[in-house]
């Protein structure tokens, strides 16, 4: 598959996640809730998580923000959900991994995550594609002290 028709693919699959975005709400009851935002660019999140016996339940996020940030959210929510806290924080790091253009376990199945690699190319945009992860491992690690 050529550079260009994957470039074309990464973006169709990042705007669908950001005008058809996945979990976008508010989790009520015993939900943990992280507020963060980007003064770079004026990115805001408000993750909600649901943690239950060291495993995330659900997650949503209501924000405001680019398509990266938004799209990069909505795959992120779809991404954790059942998996173990420790997993979820794995993952993290393999993101952070790909945002900053380092080698990564790609044993783990990114799914529609890997669409955003593209980013790396553009430091400006990777506090965008990082927000909603940096906001979910705050909410763990301040669950799990």
């Amino acid at each position: 598959m050529s550079s260009n028709h994957l470039d074309t693919l990464y973006r169709q699959v990042i705007m669908d996640h950001y005008k058809n975005p996945r979990n976008k709400g508010v989790l009520e009851n015993d939900s943990l809730t992280i507020n963060m935002n980007n003064p770079t660019c004026g990115d805001r999140i408000q993750l909600t998580l649901q943690l239950e016996e060291g495993v995330v339940k659900d997650a949503k996020f209501e924000g405001e923000g680019c398509s990266i940030s938004m799209s990069s959210a909505s795959m992120m929510t779809q991404a954790i959900k059942g998996k173990k806290l420790d997993e979820a924080l794995k993952l993290s790091e393999v993101f952070s991994q790909m945002m900053q253009g380092k080698d990564y376990d790609d044993s783990l199945d990114l799914g529609d995550i890997e669409a955003l690699q593209g980013v790396s190319k553009f430091p400006a945009r990777i506090k965008c594609a990082t927000l909603a992860w940096k906001a979910m491992e705050k909410g763990i690690k301040e669950e799990q002290q």
